[in-house]
């Protein structure tokens, strides 16, 4: 593989970095609004479809943007992911003017497609560097989501409040953000260098077996991975509905799902020196037990909107952070450059379609029993992976 000039480098990681942080400013903002959109029309036991239409579709994305980046580059696979998910965008707005569900699903599933073009971005960015310097660089460009943690929560009121003076819904606001979020997620593609080197074309007889997803390397972190998702996305899903159950509106929803993204991706630069300092296994251990801290707050406070479910949220957001970039510092060290894309695509699929469960099932379980319960099944799935994938000996 060639080598980049500094400047290319910079270029690329600057160009990544925007795209990541675009597409999850888009991302936030409309996956919230048609949560509520959705409880408002259908009731909440059907809250969670939007997020399984978010995760299914970055699972679909994250898959054909591994298949396809060895072969067309990832000039052209980020950017047409992110020419989807502006089109996708356009589409749930349309559903969001009319509280049509059925567009709404739509436009969030094709904005998931981009959004997994997106989050393989991480990988991109770790092989700009040595292996010794992989995990600090993709934790960079995890750590871009810290703009969409900070402006989609604070562009969801400013944006109801124009909407309405058109006379449209006060949710179409946040889904309007995420048309032009996902237009300038495009824009920003077009300025990865064309002279950027690509990865070895992948080997379709090893990818086919099997081998490199059931090796050892990748079976752990994908486990992990797996569960911390499932936690995140099952407690993150149902918080806004928890709140908007006890009197509270757009600005309390944004405060609290700010403090959760904040967790998710601003340390990401720590967790990224803590992998390369003490390994990806350390990495992702901690980052178990962080989310299993975060499930037993969010149970003995679950209507403190001030205190205990901001410091919850965003312990769930660092624990998943401290997973994601452990588990991400690994693939990106121990696979066969060969086989490498293939793989990172596959895992990225499987981590995101195991998450629609959780966005899924936390509305039935909310229905059923409630913040708490939501949070009590959290906490136990956070702790299984250190049950079920005993680490060997050296």
């Amino acid at each position: 593989m060639g080598t980049l000039t500094t400047t290319g480098r910079t270029r690329s990681m600057a160009a990544l970095f925007t795209g990541v942080a675009l597409l999850n400013t888009a991302t936030v903002g409309l996956s919230t609004a048609a949560t509520l959109i959705v409880a408002a029309g259908s009731g909440p036991g059907w809250s969670g479809l939007p997020s399984v239409a978010s995760v299914l579709g970055t699972a679909a994305g994250a898959l054909g943007a591994g298949l396809l980046l060895p072969a067309h580059g990832r000039r052209r696979v980020l950017g047409a992911g992110y020419g989807v998910a502006a089109a996708g965008a356009l589409v749930a707005f349309a559903g969001a003017l009319t509280t049509s569900l059925l567009p709404l699903l739509l436009g969030i599933l094709l904005v998931g497609i981009g959004n997994g073009g997106a989050q393989l971005s991480r990988y991109v960015a770790a092989d700009l560097y040595p292996e010794e310097r992989r995990g600090r660089a993709l934790s960079t460009v995890v750590w871009a989501g810290t703009v969409g943690a900070l402006a989609g929560p604070a562009l969801m009121a400013p944006a109801a409040n124009v909407v309405t003076r058109f006379g449209w819904p006060s949710l179409s606001g946040p889904v309007a953000v995420a048309v032009f979020a996902t237009a300038g997620a495009a824009l920003a593609a077009a300025f990865l260098p064309r002279g950027v080197p690509e990865r070895l074309p992948d080997r379709p007889a090893v990818f086919a077996a099997g081998g490199p997803v059931r090796s050892p390397a990748v079976l752990k972190p994908l486990v992990a991975m797996v569960a911390a998702q499932l936690t995140m996305v099952a407690v993150m899903t149902m918080t806004p509905l928890q709140l908007q159950d006890h009197g509270h509106g757009l600005d309390v929803v944004g405060w609290v799902l700010s403090a959760h993204l904040v967790g998710m991706f601003a340390l990401a630069p720590l967790s990224g020196r803590i992998a390369d300092r003490w390994g990806p296994r350390v990495t992702i251990n901690a980052g178990l037990g962080v989310l299993a801290l975060a499930s037993a707050t969010a149970v003995a406070a679950p209507t403190a909107h001030t205190t205990g479910l901001p410091v919850a949220l965003f312990l769930l957001g660092y624990g998943w952070n401290l997973v994601f970039v452990g588990g991400s510092a690994q693939l990106s060290r121990d696979l066969a450059p060969e086989t490498r894309s293939r793989v990172q695509g596959v895992v990225d699929a499987v981590v995101w379609s195991a998450s629609a469960l959780a966005g899924l099932g936390s509305g039935q379980l909310f229905s059923g029993g409630g913040y708490g319960l939501v949070a009590v099944v959290g906490g136990v799935l956070a702790l299984l992976p250190l049950v079920l994938v005993v680490p060997r000996r050296s």
